[in-house]
Formats: C-alpha cells, structure tokens, sequence
C-alpha cells in the first residue's frame, strides 16, 4: 500500500483518500519516439563507460553509483553544443541510483546552474513538498534534466542542443535502468515519447517504455502560474508512488531485470 501523504494541504485534498492502483494496461510509447522505434532503453553508447557490475583492475565490481560519477566526469568535459560556454557549469544529477524511479526535468535554470544540482530553484523547493506529499525523500529517488546545460534566459533548450546531449542521456538511462520514468512537463514527455506528445492531453497515462514504465504530469512550474494543477499532480503521482512500491515489492533479480548489480566491496 502507498504510505499515508506526510502533507495534505499542498494539494488541497481532505486526509482520507482512496489509492489509486496503478494501470496495468500500458498504452504503447509514441512512434517514432527520439530514442528509437521501439523506444528501447539503450545499451551503454561509449565503450568506455563505466559499466554497473564490471569488474575493475583489483576485482571489484562496479556500482551504478560509480558508473553515474565515471559518466558525470566525462560529461562535464563536454561541449557538443554553445551552452556549456554560456554557463557555469554540466548539471548532471542526484539521488539514490538504485532507486527504480527517475524524475527527469527539461534543462537547468539559474539556481540549478550556480549550485550545480537540478531542481533546487523555486520550481525544485515545489517539488520536493509534492514528492513528500506522496511519501518519497528527495534523496530516495533519482532526479535529472534531458539537457545538463542552462540555457540563456532560462529558455527552452533548442532541438540542436536537445541531440547534443542525447548520448549523455542514453548512457545514464543504461546505467540507471529505471523502471519507472516520470517526466516533468511537456519538453520532457516529447523528449521520450515523440512531438506529437501533449502534455495535458497524454499527462496521467502510463506508456511502456522498453522496461520501464513511464509517465508525463505537468512541471512543478506550471504549478506555480496556475495552481488549479496541483490537483493533476496529485492524481498522477499517487499512482506513481502506488507502482513505486509494487516494484520495491518484487525480488532484487525482478527490479533490476533480471541483472542484480553486486554491491559495491
């Protein structure tokens, strides 16, 4: 069962509510979704990836963590795309990569990008009420941008920037392999599920995507311009905690597809 909300009064609802069991009729991805046609999450892209479960020079295997903080190294080195020029900083991640669950964010703003973590401006200070409105920690889940990189003025990434930092996020799904992916917004749902993704029309609806389970709500921001969405959100995300805890449920082998990763010596 999805745990009691810690706060109620950020949506608004009265302290009973019925759970909402997640959908097990999952509509397919969009086609021609950018990842692939199959929507398939990726094999790690560069060979030299740091792969979770590898096994290094002395014989010790590698942790997703590890793997993440190879790929994040690398990834502050990049600079496919004029953004990295315009800011301080690659603003790769946080949380638990053991999770099962990703949140994924469009780009950085200016908060994001002076401190060097995503969503920890006023749109991330939001999201972290709603997450403990539903009964998850911050640090229990994973959170991400599809662009690692702020753009001028806090604007949308463009196309063009959008591919150039694809592989990093191919290469962090392989090394996540989430089985659930919730994306934040309209500029992530495309991202994942094809342009003809509408945000309010396709929000609340679980997609498969490769192994993963994925939904679309809107962005913490849009909340704060019009909070007659919080509601929305609300729905959304007790579904998505009810399916978090289903998968926690199952056995290490289940979660991680059949692929348990050894804990780190």
């Amino acid at each position: 069962m999805v745990e009691k909300p810690a706060q109620m009064t950020l949506f608004g609802v009265p302290a009973t509510v019925t759970e909402v069991a997640a959908d097990a009729t999952l509509p397919p991805a969009v086609a021609n979704g950018p990842l692939s046609a199959a929507n398939e999450l990726p094999a790690a892209a560069s060979p030299d990836i740091l792969v979770p479960g590898q096994e290094g020079f002395f014989g010790v295997r590698a942790t997703r963590a590890e793997a993440l903080a190879s790929l994040a190294a690398r990834a502050r080195e990049c600079r496919r795309c004029g953004l990295r020029e315009g800011c301080r900083g690659v603003v790769f991640g946080e949380g638990d990569p053991d999770s099962g669950i990703v949140f994924l964010g469009e780009a950085p703003g200016a908060v994001e990008d002076e401190l060097g973590r995503p969503f920890v401006g006023q749109a991330g200070q939001l999201l972290d009420r709603i997450l403990l409105a539903v009964g998850f920690r911050r640090e229990q889940v994973y959170i991400t941008n599809t662009a690692l990189c702020r753009p001028p003025g806090n604007r949308a990434p463009l196309p063009e920037e959008t591919a150039a930092c694809r592989p990093w996020f191919e290469e962090r799904l392989a090394v996540l392999q989430p089985s659930i992916i919730v994306c934040l917004g309209a500029s992530a749902g495309r991202n994942l599920l094809g342009p003809e993704f509408g945000i309010t029309r396709d929000r609340g609806r679980w997609y498969s995507f490769g192994q993963a389970k994925l939904m679309a709500t809107f962005h913490p921001a849009a909340l704060l311009r019009d909070p007659a969405k919080k509601r929305p959100v609300w729905e959304d995300l007790k579904a998505v905690r009810a399916e978090w805890t289903r998968f926690r449920s199952e056995p290490e082998a289940a979660r991680s597809g059949g692929r348990p990763i050894p804990p780190g010596n």
